[in-house]
C-alpha cells in the first residue's frame, strides 16, 4: 500500500554533514525542507572526527556555536611523525579560514547539525529509510522518493510512503543508493580510501595538535616491519581520543589488506603512557570506505543533486570529507533557491545546473592534483623518501601542509598560496 504524505520544496536524503547543511541553508532561504534520516540520533559514523579550518569556516557560515563550552576542542595544527622526524605544523594564518581546527565525535556532531537544520525550519524525519526515487512518468525527472518507516534496528515498521518535492538531494553516504538507482555508478578510475578507528580513554585527550603518523611499524620504528597506510590520533577533549588508520588506492579496486589486524599490531606497540589498552578502549574497531575525487556524477541531473560522500567528495590528499560536505550543502542550497525562484522549467534547470559548475570550478583541479598525489604515495619507496628527506625542509612542509589540508588562499596570498592555486587552476577539473 502506498500512502500519500508530506510535500515539500526540497527533500534531502541523509542527515549527515552534507544533508544537514543543505537542509539548513535551504530552510534559511525560506524553502520548505524535508530531511529524511534512516537512523535515529544520536548515531555513530566512522570518521576521524577532526575538522580542518576549511570545515570550521563552513560551521561559522552556518552560525553553529563552536566555543569550547559548546563541546568542541580546538587544535593548533598538525603534528607529523615519520622518517625519524617529529614536526608540529600550525594551521596557516590566512584570510579565507580561521587558524585553528576543531574536533568532536560524529556521534554528537551529526546530531548537532541535524538539530541546527531543524531549528532553522527543516522538518526532520528519523527512522525513515528511503527505498528509491520517485519519477515523473512522462519526463523521467525525479519528483520525490519512496520510503518506509523502520525501527532502531532497521527493520520495517510500517507501510511504504511517498514524499514529493520539486528537488531531491541525495546525501545518503557512500552507498549512494538513490544515485545508483538512477544509473549513476561510481568511477573506477577515482581514488578510494579505507579507514578503521576506535576510541580510547587516554591522558592524551586534551592534546592541542592533530597527530598524523606517516609510517606504521609492527614493532620498534626502523627495526621492524613497516606496515601499509597511515595513522592518526585526534584528541576529543572529553577524556577520549579518536585513534585510527587508513590507506588510499588510486583506483576503486577492492583491497585485501586486513586493516583491523594492522590496527591491532600498531596498538600492541603504542607507548604505555598513551594508555591505548583493551581496558581503555571505548567501542569496537569499525571501518568504512572513503569515496574520493568526485567519483560519482553528474552532481545534478533530472531533479536530483548529489552531495557529500554520495558524490565522492572526500579529498584524495587527506581523507577529509566533512568540509566538502558542508560546502556542498551551502552551494546546493543556493542553486536550489535560485532554481525554484525561476518562472520556467528551463530557467529552473539552468540555475540547478550551476551547482556542478561551482563545485567543479572550486574543487575539480584540486582533486585532480590529489589523484596524482595518490598515485605517487602508493609506491612505498616514494613515501619513504618523502618522509625521510622532505619533512626536515620548512618551506616544503609549509607547502605540503597547505596543499594537504586545502588551507590556502585561492586568490593572492604568499608564494606558496599562489603556487597551489595556480596548479589547481591548471589541472583539468574532470
Amino acid at each position: 500500500m502506498v500512502v500519500a504524505t508530506d510535500d515539500a520544496d526540497v527533500i534531502v536524503v541523509g542527515a549527515g554533514p552534507a544533508g544537514a547543511a543543505t537542509a539548513y541553508h535551504c530552510a534559511r532561504a525560506g524553502l520548505d525542507v524535508l530531511l529524511l534520516e534512516k537512523a535515529s540520533f544520536p548515531r555513530d559514523k566512522v570518521c576521524g572526527d577532526g575538522l580542518t579550518p576549511r570545515a570550521v569556516a563552513e560551521l561559522v557560515r552556518m552560525a553553529v556555536p563552536i566555543r569550547e563550552q559548546d563541546g568542541w576542542i580546538r587544535n593548533k595544527g598538525l603534528r607529523v611523525i615519520g622518517g625519524g622526524h617529529r614536526l608540529e605544523l600550525p594551521w596557516p594564518e590566512i584570510s579565507s579560514y580561521p587558524s585553528y581546527g576543531l574536533a568532536r565525535s560524529r556521534m554528537s556532531l551529526d546530531q548537532l547539525l541535524a538539530e541546527h537544520a531543524r531549528a532553522a525550519g527543516a522538518k526532520l524525519h528519523e527512522l525513515t529509510n528511503v527505498t528509491g526515487p520517485l519519477r515523473d512518468e512522462r519526463t523521467g525527472r525525479v519528483v520525490g522518493v519512496t520510503a518506509r518507516p523502520v525501527d532502531v534496528d532497521g527493520r520495517r515498521a510500517g507501510d511504504e510512503v511517498e514524499y514529493r518535492a520539486r528537488v531531491v538531494v541525495a546525501a545518503d553516504g557512500v552507498s549512494a543508493r538513490l544515485a545508483t538507482g538512477l544509473g549513476r555508478v561510481k568511477r573506477d578510475d577515482r581514488p578510494m580510501g579505507v579507514a578503521v578507528r576506535t576510541y580510547f580513554r587516554t591522558p592524551r585527550h586534551d592534546d592541542a595538535w592533530m597527530e598524523s603518523h606517516l609510517e606504521l611499524w609492527a614493532g620498534e620504528p626502523g627495526r621492524s616491519d613497516l606496515m601499509p597506510g597511515y595513522g592518526w590520533i585526534f584528541a576529543l577533549g572529553d577524556g577520549t581520543a579518536n585513534v585510527g588508520l587508513g590507506s588510499v588506492s588510486s583506483t576503486a579496486a577492492a583491497t585485501k589488506v586486513d586493516y583491523k589486524a594492522l590496527f591491532a599490531a600498531w596498538m600492541a606497540n603504542a607507548p604505555a603512557e598513551w594508555e591505548f589498552t583493551p581496558n581503555n578502549q571505548v567501542g569496537p574497531v569499525r571501518g568504512a570506505a572513503l569515496p574520493m575525487g568526485f567519483n560519482r556524477g553528474p552532481l545534478y541531473g533530472n531533479g536530483l543533486l548529489l552531495a557529500g560522500d554520495a558524490a565522492g567528495m572526500v579529498s584524495p590528499f587527506n581523507g577529509e570529507g566533512i568540509a566538502y560536505g558542508l560546502q556542498a550543502g551551502r552551494v546546493a542550497a543556493d542553486a536550489i533557491a535560485q532554481g525554484l525562484a525561476r518562472g520556467t522549467a528551463a530557467g529552473r534547470e539552468r540555475a540547478l545546473a550551476t551547482y556542478q559548475g561551482r563545485m567543479k570550478d572550486d574543487l575539480g583541479g584540486y582533486y585532480t592534483l590529489g589523484r596524482v598525489f595518490v598515485k605517487l604515495i602508493e609506491h612505498p619507496e616514494v613515501m619513504r623518501l618523502c618522509t625521510r628527506y622532505g619533512l626536515p625542509r620548512p618551506l616544503l612542509m609549509k607547502f605540503v601542509l597547505k596543499l594537504l589540508s586545502d588551507c590556502y588562499e585561492p586568490h593572492g596570498g604568499d608564494v606558496v598560496d599562489r603556487t597551489i592555486a595556480g596548479l589547481a587552476r591548471l589541472a583539468p577539473a574532470a
